[in-house]
C-alpha cells in the first residue's frame, strides 16, 4: 500500500466508527413495550397457550446457537426464562429475560434484554429480542 493511501484510509476508518457510535442510542437496557427508543419492540400476543410457549422459549435457549439457559419457572398466570445471550464473534454476554402471562387463551410475551457492560449495547439488546421473537415464530410455525 503506498505511504500516501495511509492516511486517508485512517481518517475513513475512525469517521466510519464515529457514525458507527451515533448510530444507536446510549442505552443498554431494552424492554419490550417500554423503551421509546426501539417503538417497534412491542411485547406480542399469540393464540398458544403459555406452557406451550414457556417450553418453547426453554427449548430455544438451550438448543439455539449463542442462546444459554440460566434459569426458568412459573407461578399463578405467569412463566419466566432467563437466558445468556453471547452473539459471535465478541466475547460480550447479554442477559436475556422472558416474561409469558396468560390472557385469556392466549398468551403474551415480554423481554427484557440487558448488557452485562458498558452504557452502550450499539443495538445488540433489540437485536436479541427480534432474534428471540423470530426463532419463537419459526418453532411456531414449524
Amino acid at each position: 500500500m503506498k505511504r500516501q493511501t495511509r492516511p486517508v484510509l485512517f481518517v475513513l476508518l475512525v469517521a466510519a466508527g464515529v457514525g458507527l457510535v451515533f448510530a444507536w442510542p446510549r442505552i443498554n437496557d431494552v424492554e419490550t413495550g417500554k423503551t421509546a427508543a426501539y417503538p417497534d419492540l412491542k411485547p406480542r400476543t399469540y393464540d398458544v397457550a403459555p406452557d406451550r410457549i414457556y417450553a418453547l422459549v426453554r427449548e430455544i435457549a438451550a438448543t439455539s446457537p449463542g442462546w444459554k439457559l440460566s434459569a426458568h419457572g412459573f407461578g399463578p398466570g405467569s412463566w419466566s426464562v432467563q437466558t445468556v445471550r453471547a452473539p459471535r464473534p465478541l466475547p460480550l454476554t447479554y442477559d436475556v429475560h422472558v416474561k409469558i402471562t396468560r390472557h385469556g387463551s392466549q398468551s403474551v410475551v415480554s423481554v427484557r434484554s440487558t448488557s452485562r457492560w458498558g452504557k452502550w449495547d450499539f443495538g445488540q439488546n433489540a437485536r436479541n429480542i427480534r432474534e428471540l421473537f423470530g426463532l419463537l415464530d419459526e418453532k411456531l410455525r414449524g
